[in-house]
């Protein structure tokens, strides 16, 4: 944890950022001789971890498990794994996914693309089955064209940097979709998108090639199967492992499966679990979660 947190290995005050500390063995806690209130720490204090009575010889394991399942793990399995409740392992689970939520989804520092790059842009729709619903509310999705109220995600392929962002939009018009495809993409980059009306002005911008589903699922190098893979993906573990995730909490999720697939081993990048691992406890500083605002009760804090 030190030498994860603490790049040069050397342990500073969450508080002052004072250097003067010792470490108190029996206690172990840290203490600070710097003039301030609290002057005793541990390596959770700062942390997505702080204020938590569950040690890290169970929140390391969680992040490892949580970080290294292709289809995520389920609270009720992480707490028989760690021997928590499953109450506690269900907020340690959200407290993992803010810490590894990088800060570079839309709207981002950085833009996808460039001159000889080529984007992938689709967008999905999340909610229940229409034959596990209630025939009355089945009935509401077929008068309003089977995708009305369900949650929808816009997502952004970078085919030659391997990293995908990913976003709940409030619908599919064409100014939602394409301000973030502006925001999120060097003009003149190669886009590809399907044959829908909301992409149809991107050729102003961009290099913009669509494919027809109804006809092809590719032709020549247009295609949107490298973004189609991410959502396959990410249903996986919404519908075999979370089973039943509500839309408030929907983007979490959606940030747990982009921190693995952007951090998946390939033969350019060939990662371990170990590296993804020590990639997350890294991101664990600076971030809260409190359960108030998970439960919400109060409103979230940006990280």
């Amino acid at each position: 944890m030190v030498t994860v947190r603490w790049l040069d290995g050397v342990v500073r005050c969450p508080r002052c950022n004072s250097e003067k500390i010792t470490y108190l063995e029996k206690a172990r806690l840290y203490r600070c001789y710097g003039d301030h209130p609290k002057q005793k720490f541990s390596l959770k204090v700062g942390t997505v971890f702080e204020d938590s009575p569950i040690p890290l010889e169970k929140w390391l394991p969680a992040v490892w498990l949580l970080v290294s399942c292709k289809n995520g793990i389920s609270s009720y399995e992480l707490a028989k794994a760690i021997g928590v409740t499953q109450k506690s392992a269900w907020f340690m689970l959200h407290r993992i996914r803010t810490a590894v939520r990088d800060g570079k989804g839309f709207g981002g520092m950085t833009k996808l693309g460039g001159p000889e790059s080529e984007v992938e842009v689709d967008e999905t729709f999340v909610d229940g089955r229409k034959r596990n619903m209630h025939k009355a509310r089945a009935l509401r999705y077929e008068q309003k064209g089977g995708a009305q109220g369900k949650a929808i995600i816009q997502g952004i392929l970078d085919r030659t940097a391997k990293k995908v962002r990913a976003e709940i939009v409030p619908n599919t018009q064409r100014d939602t979709l394409q301000t973030q495809v502006l925001t999120n993409v060097r003009y003149g980059t190669k886009v590809y998108t399907d044959d829908a009306v909301a992409y149809d002005k991107l050729h102003s911008r961009f290099v913009h090639e669509v494919v027809n589903k109804t006809v092809s699922y590719v032709r020549g190098r247009v295609h949107v199967n490298g973004i189609e893979n991410f959502w396959s993906l990410l249903k996986r573990g919404l519908n075999g492992t979370y089973v039943s995730v509500e839309p408030f909490h929907l983007f979490r999720y959606v940030d747990e499966q982009i921190f693995r697939f952007n951090n998946r081993a390939t033969k350019s990048n060939p990662l371990t679990d170990a590296d993804r691992f020590h990639l997350a406890i890294s991101q664990i500083a600076g971030k809260r979660l409190t359960f108030a605002e998970v439960t919400g009760k109060v409103q979230e804090t940006a990280c």
